[in-house]
C-alpha cells in the first residue's frame, strides 16, 4: 500500500457510532445487519472487498466484510456466521438483541481490492460470499465474470437472493450435499493470462484453490482474504530484530519501551489503553499502524514483498522492530 493509499485510509477509519437499523436471517447460522448513521448523515465511501471493524457490546473487536451496495452511501450490511468453536464475536451477535443498538464501527477499510483484469472468476466458500457478492455486484455487465459458490447445502448459502439478481449465466451455486464440491481443475482450466482470480472462504478452499493455481501455473492470478492465520504459516526471520526498542507515539507525544517478552501492541495498550486489535496474530489487520520512522521485522501475514520493504506500516500485535527505535502514526 502506497504513503498516498495509507494516508487516504487512515482518514477513513475513525471511529463512528452506528444504529443498527435491522438484523435479517440469511440462511442457517447467518445473520446480517444493516447499520445506519443515527441522524441520517450519508456512510463513507467504500470499495468491493472492503471491512467494519465492530465493537461489540462486550467490547469485542471483530471484522466483517461489507456485503451490501457500495453506492448506497445511506447503510452498511454485513453477514455474520455463527461460529460454535469460534473466539465469541459471531455468538455474541446471534444471541444479544441487536436492532436498535449504537455501537461503535472503524472503517470501511480494505486489504482485499479489486484490481484491474480483462476478465474474473470468483470463488466463495460458505460465508466468505461477503466481500465475493460486492465485487460481483461492482463487475456487473461491465466485465466478463464468473462466480463460483460453494457450501454444505442450499439452505446454508447466504444471500442467495441477492445473487439471483445478477443473473444465472454469472453465478454457479454448488451445494455440497447435491453436487459434490467445487471443481477447481475445470475452474482452472478456464483461467488465462487475462482473468483474475479472487477466492474468499474456509482455510480448507483457499488451500485449495491455491494448490489448483500453482498446478495450473496461475499462483500469481490469485488473491484471497482469510479468516483466520495460515496453518503452517513458516515461523518469520527474527535474526534481525533486536530484543528491546523503544516506540515513539508521535501523536501521543510519548516514548514507550519494548521488552523481549513483550508485544509492541501490549506496549502501546500501556499509554493508549483503546489501541484496537483482534486476531493478535497478525492476520486480520484491526491493528495497521502508518510507520514514520525506523525499520520493521515484519511478523504478519498480510503485507506482501513489496509492502514489507516499502516499509510504510505494521502490524503492531506481532512485528517487531529491527532498528533501536521506531516511530509510529499514533
Amino acid at each position: 500500500m502506497t504513503t498516498e493509499a495509507m494516508e487516504k485510509q487512515t482518514s477513513q477509519v475513525d471511529v463512528m457510532e452506528l444504529r443498527v437499523r435491522h438484523v435479517k436471517w440469511e440462511a442457517e447460522g447467518v445473520h446480517s445487519l444493516t447499520f445506519v448513521h443515527p441522524e441520517g448523515a450519508d456512510l463513507p465511501e467504500w470499495e468491493p472487498g472492503a471491512h467494519l471493524e465492530i465493537v461489540l457490546p462486550s467490547g469485542l473487536v471483530r471484522q466483517y466484510s461489507l456485503c451490501g451496495d457500495p453506492y448506497d452511501r445511506c447503510r452498511y450490511k454485513v453477514a455474520v456466521l455463527r461460529e460454535p468453536n469460534g473466539r465469541g464475536g459471531s455468538a455474541e451477535i446471534h444471541d444479544t438483541v441487536m436492532t436498535g443498538r449504537l455501537l461503535k464501527v472503524r472503517g470501511p477499510r480494505n486489504r482485499f481490492e479489486l484490481g484491474y483484469a480483462g476478465k474474473y472468476v470468483l470463488i466463495a466458500g460458505g460465508i466468505g460470499i461477503t466481500p465475493i457478492l460486492s465485487m460481483a455486484r461492482e463487475l456487473g455487465d461491465r466485465k466478463a465474470w464468473h462466480l463460483y459458490y460453494g457450501g454444505r447445502s442450499l439452505e446454508s448459502m447466504a444471500l442467495k437472493d441477492e445473487l439471483s439478481v445478477l443473473g444465472a449465466e454469472h453465478v454457479t451455486l454448488v451445494p455440497q450435499d447435491t453436487r459434490g464440491i467445487l471443481d477447481l481443475e475445470a475452474i482452472f482450466a478456464d483461467v488465462d493470462d487475462d482473468t483474475a482470480v479472487y477466492c474468499c472462504g474456509p482455510e480448507g478452499l483457499l488451500g485449495a484453490v491455491l494448490a489448483q493455481a500453482e498446478a495450473a501455473g496461475r499462483s500469481a492470478q490469485v488473491h484471497f482474504e482469510r479468516f483466520g492465520a495460515a496453518p503452517n504459516a513458516p515461523e518469520p526471520e527474527v535474526s534481525e530484530s533486536v530484543e528491546s526498542f523503544e516506540v515513539e507515539l508521535r501523536r501521543t507525544g510519548c516514548t514507550v519501551s519494548v521488552s523481549p517478552d513483550q508485544t509492541v501492541l501490549e506496549a502501546i495498550r500501556a499509554v493508549v489503553p483503546d489501541m484496537p486489535s483482534s486476531c493478535e496474530e497478525g492476520f486480520c489487520g484491526t491493528c495497521e499502524t502508518r510507520v514514520l520512522l525506523g525499520q520493521v521485522e515484519h511478523r504478519d501475514q498480510i503485507l506482501s514483498a513489496a509492502e514489507r520493504e516499502a516499509n510504510e506500516s505494521m502490524f503492531v500485535c506481532v512485528s517487531r522492530a529491527k532498528s533501536p527505535r521506531i516511530v509510529l502514526d499514533l
